[in-house]
């Protein structure tokens, strides 16, 4: 190996974050080719997590770092939310479901590489397509295990959380989200009802937010959130409540 690849590899090892997946679009980016990707791994410094992806040799690569190298090298639109954004927040900690998934969303034309999809992470990654919020609203930027991350509000993941209710997600689970949700910004609430096109997902916001007395709910202005006609069967053989025009699970409208 020449004195300048010598120079280059040396200088991947040291720029190279602990835990970070490396994709192939990083690695050229930095002026390694393809035949040198190669070198390095017959000589031990890299090794494959799949194609079009690496990590340093004898150590881990962690989900966190794989997300990384999505948003930051591929560029691809999609972040974390619902109850995996509200535990980056503290609060969804109890939730059973957060302790072995990672829930990533984004629109549906965003795909996950196959190197991502395959690999045994401590966390499985569980993709959720959707348009019904728009894309950029309510994402903030959010260190977790040193990475700089495109994450859900806790307003907007807990509007996620809901999207997801109830073949995903337990209602009853989220509503004890709910019901610690005291700080919710009521302009950003807002802007994400008025922008949301799930009618569910509103009227459950609603039905919860009255249900568990959160101050957001006085400020907003419903008269601006449309929440659609007809009725909505959220679970079949449950309680009907008038008012939203929810059919609920009985353990939820009992609930106190």
């Amino acid at each position: 190996m020449s004195l300048q690849n010598d120079k280059k590899i040396m200088s991947l090892v040291d720029n190279w974050p602990s835990g970070m997946v490396a994709t192939s679009t990083w690695l050229k980016e930095l002026g390694i080719s393809r035949q040198l990707v190669q070198k390095y791994k017959q000589g031990g410094w890299i090794s494959s997590v799949g194609r079009g992806a690496y990590r340093r040799t004898n150590e881990q690569v962690s989900v966190y770092g794989a997300v990384y190298a999505l948003q930051k090298q591929l560029e691809l639109a999609i972040h974390i939310g619902g109850v995996s954004a509200l535990d980056q927040h503290g609060v969804s900690h109890y939730l059973r479901l957060n302790e072995k998934t990672l829930f990533l969303f984004s629109n549906h034309q965003e795909k996950l590489p196959t190197w991502f999809r395959k690999y045994h992470w401590s966390k499985e990654p569980n993709h959720v397509t959707t348009n019904f919020l728009p894309l950029a609203m309510g994402i903030r930027e959010l260190e977790i295990n040193g990475f700089e991350l495109k994450v859900s509000s806790t307003e907007r993941a807990i509007l996620e959380a809901l999207y997801l209710t109830p073949k995903q997600l337990d209602l009853v689970e989220v509503y004890q989200i709910i019901e610690g949700l005291q700080t919710l910004r009521p302009s950003l609430v807002q802007e994400l009802l008025e922008n949301c096109n799930s009618i569910k997902v509103k009227r459950l916001f609603l039905y919860m937010a009255e249900k568990a007395n959160l101050p957001v709910l006085k400020h907003l202005k419903t008269d601006k959130i449309d929440v659609g006609s007809g009725d909505r069967t959220i679970v079949s053989q449950g309680k009907y409540v008038s008012k939203y025009g929810l059919t609920l699970p009985q353990e939820l409208v009992d609930y106190a």
